[in-house]
């Protein structure tokens, strides 16, 4: 007959904890398999992997290779219809030249008009690229939108 006094787990199921610093003739005990002295030895220890001491980093001592977009990417300067506002005149022409003149941009080779902020004066804008908002927004206010061609190397 079973009862509860005569059930066990299965044997092999079940393991005792590594129980470390009993002594030596634990097989663990002394410096419990951490070593002596050091970062790794103390408590509290949790360094990164990738951490190397003063030896440079693996990561970056590696040599790095290949595709990178960065030489393909086109890259805008952004133009919001506040700065347009605060910057121009009612019916003043705004062209990527006129907007370097006015300090809002530094490269006049790709301009995109973006629609942050309110615009309420008319103005004929000319730039490479418009947000659709930015272009309902001109043209809401009276204005007009000329796309630019863009220039290719």
């Amino acid at each position: 007959m079973v009862t509860l006094n005569k059930l066990f787990p299965k044997h092999g199921s079940r393991k005792a904890k590594r129980r470390l610093g009993l002594g030596p003739g634990s097989g663990l005990g002394n410096y419990c398999t951490k070593g002596m002295k050091g970062q790794t030895s103390r408590s509290g220890n949790s360094r990164k992997e990738s951490k190397e001491g003063g030896q440079m980093p693996l990561i970056r001592h590696t040599p790095k290779s290949g595709f990178s977009n960065k030489d393909f990417a086109r890259r805008y300067d952004y133009v919001n219809l506040g700065s347009l506002e605060k910057a121009f005149a009612a019916g003043a022409e705004v062209t990527p030249e006129a907007l370097k003149k006015a300090g809002i941009i530094h490269d006049v080779t790709r301009v995109k008009v973006l629609a942050n902020g309110a615009l309420t004066k008319a103005l004929k804008v000319s730039a490479h690229g418009f947000s659709a908002t930015a272009k309902a927004a001109i043209e809401k206010a009276g204005g007009t939108v000329t796309v630019l061609e863009q220039k290719t190397k």
